[in-house]
């Protein structure tokens, strides 16, 4: 099964993580979104092997959605103390898999980006995205 259709929801939730900092801020560009989101994998890759990562350097805009996007993985990965039981994901998901998603939306980020310009992903996915 595809990634895509494995984690529809996982991958919809971290989209609506940076299509809100996008809308909050319309100079964000799909550069912005492929360095934060890369830049999570690296972090879950590394958690998922054992071994630490090192703290990503990235612009303003980028950090916006790595703090953003990092909350949505955190709550996907069964973490957030904060959360209501209501709230709370039934079955959360191992770091792996999480990398594949975040990989996924790298790869969609690169896409949009070669077919549609500076910011073709960011508006693609916003006329996706409630």
């Amino acid at each position: 099964m595809k990634v895509e259709e494995e984690y529809f929801d996982v991958l919809q939730n971290l989209e609506w993580a940076i299509v809100k900092e996008f809308r909050q801020d319309r100079s964000i560009l799909d550069m912005d979104a492929r360095e934060a989101v890369a830049a999570l994998a690296r972090v879950y890759e590394a958690e998922a092997e054992s071994r630490g990562a090192s703290q990503p350097r990235l612009t303003s805009r980028a950090e916006r959605i790595f703090q953003a996007v990092k909350a949505i993985c955190e709550w996907r990965l069964g973490r957030d103390g904060d959360v209501p039981e209501s709230e709370k994901v039934e079955t959360p998901l191992k770091p792996a898999e999480l990398v594949l998603c975040l990989k996924k939306i790298r790869s969609s980020v690169e896409f949009w980006n070669k077919r549609n310009g500076r910011q073709g992903y960011l508006e693609f996915v916003s006329e996706h995205l409630p």
